[in-house]
């Protein structure tokens, strides 16, 4: 985005309200103004669906057309989406989520319990279905969680967010993040580089998720430290875990002794996560997987909580929701 767009952020935007519950937010810049509406609409499409109103781009102008609270609601979206294209040049779904979510804190905390909601350096992260709400608590009241269910329903990004909260408020010293480096096995002798190197692909999805909640520099330099630890399942053997929040992703490619040895590293004032995705076992016999082992055998004691989702607690793309539909019904 050049700057002469950006030297025209407070004038860009103008506002006309009108009698029957429409507002219209008018751009002086049409480029901004379909980076904003996204190609065919598609983000005011999105808009529409997340906040149940009606929104037409008609002219140089949005059209905003639902009940007054709603459409303040709305137009802070709009600004919020505003600087994101300018600052970043393009907006993605996140950015959606987060343009209405951060408006509409006040409005669920009437609905929700003040409790469920995760306040992180970056965004105030809200529960988005039931079971991601059982999901918070169990993270904050219980020993041990084990949750199951589909890609995108939350499980490792909520558990992040909750782990760097306890960190950051110094309720325990480190957060450790782990997963299977492999799928089949941690065979990581035939990768090129050093150990970091080998690892850090498979780790990926852990990085995103903590740089998604603060500041990147400052993730680099607790990593550095040893307040954040990632590594591969392989190297938790023999350790014992204290003062800290581990989390075990991926858990459906850890055999039933992996998953035990992960366990059982548990020590004083230390809370362990298992999560996976029964329906992306990647090990060569899908019987070897202890992800449902762990649920079975465990879930009747009053220490760990046992939390499955499914396809309705999807909290990515609307698509990805029904592509799981799909095929949990085909499967």
């Amino acid at each position: 985005m050049n700057n002469t767009i950006k030297k025209k952020i407070d004038t860009t935007l103008k506002f006309v309200y009108s009698d029957n519950n429409s507002l219209s937010v008018i751009f002086h810049n049409n480029e901004l103004l379909m980076g904003v509406a996204g190609e065919y609409n598609k983000n005011l499409k999105e808009l529409e669906k997340m906040t149940s109103s009606s929104l037409y781009s008609r002219g140089n102008s949005i059209m905003i057309k639902s009940d007054p609270q709603k459409n303040e609601l709305i137009k802070n979206a709009i600004q919020f989406l505003t600087n994101q294209f300018i600052n970043n040049g393009s907006i993605e779904n996140k950015d959606l989520i987060s343009s209405v979510d951060q408006f509409m804190i006040k409005e669920k905390v009437k609905n929700n319990n003040v409790t469920d909601i995760i306040k992180t350096p970056k965004k105030s992260i809200i529960p988005r279905s039931e079971k991601q709400k059982s999901y918070v608590r169990a993270l904050r009241q219980s020993d041990i969680v084990i949750s199951a269910g589909p890609a995108g329903t939350g499980k490792t990004f909520l558990a992040v967010a909750v782990g760097l909260t306890m960190l950051l408020e110094k309720k325990i010293e480190r957060i450790i993040l782990s997963r299977p480096a492999v799928e089949a096995g941690e065979r990581l002798g035939f990768l090129p580089g050093d150990m970091k190197e080998k690892v850090d692909p498979y780790l990926r999805p852990l990085y995103d998720s903590l740089y998604d909640l603060f500041d990147f520099e400052k993730i680099q330099r607790m990593i550095e430290i040893g307040d954040i630890e990632i590594a591969p399942l392989a190297f938790m053997r023999g350790r014992t875990l204290k003062n800290s929040f581990a989390i075990l992703d991926e858990a459906q490619n850890a055999t039933d002794t992996q998953i035990k040895m992960f366990l059982t590293r548990i020590g004083e004032n230390s809370k362990i996560v298992v999560n996976g995705d029964p329906t992306q076992i990647d090990l060569p016999n899908k019987s070897m997987s202890g992800l449902f082992r762990s649920k079975e055998l465990l879930g009747h004691l009053n220490e760990i909580s046992v939390v499955d989702f499914d396809h309705s607690d999807v909290v990515r793309h609307p698509l990805v929701s029904k592509i799981v539909k799909a095929y949990s019904k085909n499967d």
